[in-house]
């Protein structure tokens, strides 16, 4: 099952029995967690018939004991089991025997790191519930989660606020989450966020200290290209996902270099590479600054920084200016 299938098989009201809930984007897992609770137990009994266990804490047979007991006024209990990769190997056995054979009338659902399909206590829970991943969403999928995210608030975007929304923030789902709630909050009393809207509200998150390091760069300002990575990494921000930001930026300006050298015009590129007419001039002015070569080896550097940062190889602040005046030469 797919995530987009899971929320619309809830949106029908088909619960099923038993569920493992895991993915590399913690925002989607929980989100998934929250439709499935609203769905499964009224907000009014919450008390009586949801209970939560974690994996390092409990033993197999209180989960098994509870999910076996009858719901109070509802038709369901909803049981969660959260770091369920931190359950002994006695509970899972304990627990696999449930899973075989689950009650009716209990949701039980594990959340936890990727599992070890192979493992009897899954080929069991697959066959009888199901395994839901929930991935990180690539770049062009974003579009889309933030839409739905504004739709969440009775709101639509302009595409010119989508895009920017993209551009400060990535795939960054919690934080779009939330810039999309100040956003809405801001625009309360219309029904479309503009970009105004976004530009307003965003300029006070730490998205656009991104921003305004990735436009440094790509204008080969090396005196605000620190400033900006100071003010990034002075408030914490993990180097990594001021790389992967950088990374992305680059990645487009390459695009737009190699469109350039086949003399496409303005417009196409902005259609070819879905870039927002907003954008469209400051990024075709950025990429006449970097040649083919010089972008190669820009890229050659964002590759060793990220072995570097990963590996340790370094100090990470050391490892980011350096990158940052390798870039602005």
């Amino acid at each position: 099952m797919k995530p987009e299938e899971f929320r619309r098989a809830i949106e029908k009201g088909d619960i099923g029995p038993l569920y493992y809930l895991y993915g590399d984007e913690p925002y989607l897992v929980e989100k998934g967690v929250r439709e499935l609770t609203a769905r499964v137990v009224s907000a009014d009994f919450r008390d009586f018939n949801l209970n939560v266990f974690y994996g390092r804490e409990c033993r197999g047979a209180e989960i098994v004991d509870t999910a076996q007991t009858l719901p109070m006024f509802s038709d369901r209990r909803l049981v969660l089991v959260k770091d369920a990769e931190r359950l002994s190997v006695e509970a899972l056995e304990i627990i696999g025997k449930y899973v075989a054979n689950p009650s009716p009338s209990t949701c039980l659902v594990f959340l936890g790191e990727k599992p070890d399909q192979r493992k009897k206590f899954f080929v069991e829970l697959k066959k009888n519930g199901v395994l839901l991943e929930f991935k990180r969403p690539y770049e062009n999928q974003l579009p889309v989660f933030i839409r739905d995210e504004a739709g969440r608030h009775d709101k639509k975007l302009e595409p010119a606020a989508v895009e920017l929304l993209v551009g400060l923030i990535g795939n960054n789902l919690q934080e779009l989450a939330s810039q999309i709630e100040k956003v809405a909050t801001y625009a309360a009393g219309r029904s479309t966020i503009t970009l105004a809207d976004v530009k307003a509200v965003a300029s006070d998150s730490r998205a656009d200290s991104i921003f305004d390091l990735t436009n440094a760069l790509g204008g080969k300002d090396l005196a605000a290209s620190l400033k900006s990575l100071d003010t990034l990494l002075g408030d914490g921000e993990a180097p990594l996902f001021v790389l992967n930001m950088v990374t992305r930026h680059f990645r487009q300006i390459w695009m737009v270099r190699e469109l350039l050298d086949r003399r496409t015009p303005a417009s196409e590129i902005g259609k070819s590479l879905r870039i927002n007419p907003y954008f469209l001039e400051g990024t075709i002015s950025q990429a006449k600054r970097f040649s083919g070569k010089a972008l190669k080896g820009i890229f050659d550097r964002l590759f060793e920084t990220d072995l570097a940062l990963k590996s340790s190889g370094g100090k990470p602040d050391v490892l980011m200016e350096r990158l940052v005046m390798y870039i602005c030469g």
